[in-house]
């Protein structure tokens, strides 16, 4: 084996880490590919005698890398929130390889992945590094070109975006979560018992246009009325999650990660009066999004 195959066997050993890495900063599987292979191309125009740490040089490079995609990326993110794609897309995901992306989200979880892309690239290459792989502020900071006092501030105003601020007490916000989550189980599994279970009777669901069928109306009232219209949402809450909105328990539904729509719930005990259903960019933008569960730390 010559010393070209050695390296690319010591780099194949790192693939799949520096692919959750930058997928994590990217939101995107096909960039976070094209990320992976401009670090093996560096790689391999260096002399590896001189790298003392091969794994903390290749996370460093791909961050580095990611941090500028994420700053030439610019609005242009941004300005897909909301958009509509085709009805395909809802089953396979839409992306190159819709079962490894699939894999890939859900690893990472959707609301975390909406909730990323509103933060600033500094921002978010230092949380994913420290937050969810354990990365020192001192190795950070080099990368985001600040002081390590500075990029424990950056991480700790990412933190508090992506954990939010609870506008109910713990127990309320897990009644809640139970609702939903029963509401969101009955929408994926098409069961009209269940959905009229968890429905007050006199229920109001509104929704954008742009989140409907068009010509269907945008509200809807009764259990029965608003049951049977949420089979339109049944096959989006396969991409569906629970989320922090505006402080309170909420949905987000994000193929890809991308967010689509939202929905916001108004509850009185163990039953939804009323549920919203967003789906206008510029609605969607105002929202305060954030996430209910832990974030997981990735090991190396």
């Amino acid at each position: 084996m010559n010393t070209q195959d050695q390296l690319a066997e010591r780099f194949e050993t790192e693939r799949g880490h520096l692919r959750a890495l930058a997928y994590r900063m990217l939101g995107s599987l096909s960039e976070a590919e094209d990320a992976v292979q401009e670090v093996w191309l560096r790689l391999s125009r260096v002399d590896v005698g001189d790298v003392e740490n091969l794994p903390a040089w290749l996370r460093t490079v791909a961050s580095r890398l990611c941090l500028d995609m994420l700053r030439s990326r610019g609005s242009r993110r941004e300005d897909l929130i909301g958009q509509r794609i085709p009805d395909q897309a809802w089953e396979t995901g839409g992306g190159h390889d819709p079962e490894h992306e699939a894999l890939m989200v859900d690893s990472v979880g959707r609301a975390l992945l909406v909730v990323l892309d509103t933060l600033a690239p500094a921002e978010r290459v230092a949380f994913v590094l420290h937050d969810m792989f354990a990365v020192p502020f001192d190795r950070i900071a080099p990368i985001v070109e600040r002081s390590p006092v500075t990029t424990k501030k950056i991480a700790s105003r990412a933190r508090h975006k992506v954990r939010g601020a609870p506008a109910a007490p713990a127990a309320d916000l897990a009644r809640q979560r139970h609702v939903v989550d029963a509401f969101l189980a009955a929408a994926r599994g098409g069961d009209l018992d269940a959905l009229l279970a968890v429905l007050a009777p006199d229920v109001v669901r509104r929704a954008d246009p742009a989140a409907l069928p068009p010509g269907a109306a945008t509200v809807a009232r009764g259990a029965r009325t608003v049951a049977a219209g949420t089979a339109v949402f049944g096959r989006r809450s396969h991409f569906a999650e629970t989320a922090l909105v505006n402080g309170v328990v909420g949905v987000v539904v994000a193929p890809r990660g991308r967010l689509l729509l939202a929905l916001t719930f108004a509850i009185e005990g163990e039953q939804i009066t009323a549920y919203e259903v967003i789906a206008d960019p510029v609605r969607l933008r105002r929202l305060d999004l954030s996430v209910l569960d832990n974030v997981r730390i990735v090991r190396a």
